[in-house]
């Protein structure tokens, strides 16, 4: 197969889909691999390194598409690069469909055939090409909530850990999963005062045998959160129903019980975001204030630490991109149940449900693509 990966282009994102070391792999299974010129440069990979590992450089984004049976991606794809797109086409990245009818519209009319990483699961229920992106975006939300919090920044001039005699910041995480966990991790090993919001009771009890009383939890329903969010210097919201839209558990109306100056960072905002007053910035101008709250609503954190995020991501994608390379998307797909989770658009129907439910399509089951 020939398989192919390009530069992002979305504002500041640095990752790339293959690495060198991913290019290695898939040519010495016979395959072979195009790279657009500088993909790598993000993460310190130049062309040279591409080039030993046995890829062939390409000119221009253009050139990959016209060319390659599959394409490697991380972020989902511009209106430029979904353009470029051809029916029967393998594109394998994240996607983010729900809150993004644009892009649905353009994949559908493209005829391509659309993996995304996010709705690929594993045996134990988890989301395991999610997970490091997750890992990477929970303890990098209280990186930037702590910028976030200094007075230059429009916060509250807040330290999360304070100093003796002086009380720490409190720290609220909503959703107990893969995002708020390391988040949790971060600010209570800062020595922030941390409670974390979760309604599963299975969920509450391992955070609570992990943190013992490094941090509280509380059980997630409107009064304890509205309480938590009154009371919070910093708030990360890391919900996530996988594929569907997240839902708005912050109102625009506890802003007013917040605290001027307090913090919202917003990790749920690539499904659309979990506060009301949420609306996708960029790592170049990522924060913007509502009634004296500061938000914080980057939908690529990971790609501010490129390299870090890059590998993470390849460790548990290339599998999958193996596999799809040596049987081909359809027959990969239809042994393994998992990665067929992954299947969201194909032949211009929506094959995931949450996705068809939120934006209003019909569904047709990824069982019957494989049939």
């Amino acid at each position: 197969m020939i398989v192919g990966t390009v530069k992002e282009i979305k504002n500041h994102e640095y990752r790339v889909g293959l690495t060198p070391e991913s290019v290695h792999e898939l040519t010495a299974h016979g395959h072979r691999v195009l790279v657009e010129s500088g993909a790598g440069e993000g993460v310190g990979a130049s062309d040279a390194l591409y080039k030993k590992a046995g890829a062939e450089i390409a000119a221009t984004a253009a050139d990959i598409f016209a060319t390659a049976d599959m394409i490697v991606k991380v972020k989902e794809p511009q209106s430029q690069e979904r353009a470029l797109l051809r029916p029967g086409q393998i594109l394998y990245t994240y996607l983010h469909l729900a809150p993004d009818p644009d892009q649905a519209r353009d994949l559908i009319a493209s005829g391509a055939t659309c993996i995304a990483y996010e709705t690929v699961t594993d045996a134990h229920g988890g989301l395991p090409l999610l997970k490091p992106m997750s890992q990477v975006a929970g303890r990098m939300a209280i990186q930037a909530g702590a910028t976030a919090l200094e007075k230059a920044h429009g916060g509250r001039g807040v330290l999360l850990g304070g100093v003796p005699g002086v009380l720490p910041a409190k720290v609220a995480v909503i959703g107990g999963g893969v995002v708020g966990f390391n988040a949790a991790q971060m600010a209570a090993g800062l020595g922030a005062d941390v409670t974390i919001l979760d309604r599963s009771p299975e969920v509450l009890e391992k955070l609570g045998m992990y943190f013992e009383a490094r941090a509280k939890t509380r059980f997630s329903n409107r009064a304890n959160l509205a309480e938590c969010v009154a009371d919070a210097d910093l708030v990360i919201g890391a919900v996530l129903i996988p594929g569907a839209a997240a839902p708005k558990l912050v109102t625009a109306a506890m802003l007013k019980t917040m605290k001027k100056g307090a913090v919202l960072v917003d990790v749920a905002i690539d499904q659309g975001g979990c506060f009301e007053t949420s609306h996708a910035t960029t790592h170049a101008d990522p924060t913007y204030i509502i009634d004296g709250i500061v938000h914080y609503c980057v939908a690529n954190m990971p790609g501010a630490v490129a390299r870090t995020s890059t590998y993470a991501l390849n460790n548990v994608t290339l599998p999958h991109a193996l596999r799809i390379a040596e049987l081909g998307w359809k027959d990969a797909l239809r042994g393994d149940a998992h990665l067929r989770a992954g299947l969201n658009i194909w032949d211009g129907k929506v094959t995931y449900q949450a996705v068809a439910q939120d934006l209003g399509l019909p569904y047709t089951p990824a069982d019957d693509a494989v049939a």
